[in-house]
């Protein structure tokens, strides 16, 4: 675990992810709360483009929690059999469907605590709904987040929980909105987890990872 960053470096660090990607965006498709809320609960343990294919055509057509309680379990299983643990999978976004239905109206709701109410709904799911759809700066970290906060000195923590909390303690306020997106990405694309590439890394020469592939 590299050592904590100071605010000064942070702040660089961020100005250049800034820079790099003026308007990061999640990646994974969706036309309203709703979907967006299905589509995070697939992308457990399965990547976000797998995701997409399978919810393109699923999200044509099925895009409110009523709408979904009348595809039914076996229908949506139809659409995601593409992605792992579909069945448990299908079986969640029915029961969170029924669920909005019952207790919420048919909307999704806005707080942590009641989105985390929900089947296959953890904290991580709750955080990117509440940053992608409401602008709230939550930090969902993922291991791709985890691997980057740890090995550049950005948020370093034992676990995702003392990461999250690093990234909201030790990230100036002005980047807290995108922060989450600009790190899964540099994760992602960058700063991967067994090649990464420093070479061509905006960052390079502030990380504190000792082993750099340059």
């Amino acid at each position: 675990m590299a050592r904590q960053l100071d605010y000064h470096t942070l702040r660089e660090i961020f100005d250049r992810f800034r820079a790099d990607r003026p308007d990061p965006k999640g990646e994974l498709e969706h036309v309203n709360a709703f979907t967006l809320l299905v589509a995070v609960v697939l992308s457990a343990q399965a990547t976000d483009a797998g995701v997409n294919r399978a919810t393109r055509p699923l999200f044509a057509k099925i895009d409110t929690p009523e709408a979904m309680l009348d595809l039914g379990e076996e229908g949506l299983v139809g659409h995601i059999k593409s992605i792992g643990l579909y069945r448990n999978k299908a079986r969640n976004v029915i029961k969170l469907s029924r669920l909005l239905v019952e207790e919420y109206g048919g909307a999704v709701p806005n707080s942590r605590a009641a989105l985390q109410s929900l089947p296959g709904v953890g904290r991580k799911t709750a955080n990117v709904v509440l940053n992608m759809w409401w602008g709230y700066p939550a930090q969902a970290v993922d291991t791709h987040i985890f691997r980057v906060a740890n090995r550049t000195g950005i948020a370093p923590g034992k676990d995702v929980t003392a990461v999250e909390r690093a990234i909201e303690d030790q990230v100036p306020v002005d980047f807290q909105r995108n922060a989450h997106h600009w790190l899964i990405l540099h994760g992602r694309y960058v700063c991967t987890a067994r090649k990464p590439k420093c070479a061509t890394c905006v960052i390079r020469d502030l990380c504190d990872y000792e082993e750099k592939n340059l």
